[in-house]
């Protein structure tokens, strides 16, 4: 598919059709229950992150958003769920 015919698609995509493409690179699954191939999941992932730039999803409900900041939170006792690395 070229790249002019993808960002029509993408262009045309409804909010349902984003939330499917979504659901199905979530599953690996086409609501039919049939499993996406690797090309599948790629222009799927594609066409949602094109989406979401295009319709200024936020940032925080972006697919693969890492929240970056903090190191942790404190849960009252003095400990954190910072995670630690430790060699042996």
């Amino acid at each position: 598919m070229s790249d002019m015919t993808f960002d029509k698609m993408v262009a045309q995509m409804t909010p349902a059709m984003y939330d499917s493409f979504k659901q199905a690179v979530a599953l690996r699954k086409w609501p039919d229950g049939q499993r996406l191939s690797e090309e599948q999941t790629e222009l799927c992932l594609e066409a949602v992150m094109k989406y979401e730039v295009a319709h200024d999803i936020p940032e925080n409900e972006r697919v693969g958003y890492i929240e970056r900041g903090g190191g942790g939170t404190d849960d009252g006792a003095g400990e954190s769920d910072t995670i630690k690395w430790m060699n042996r």
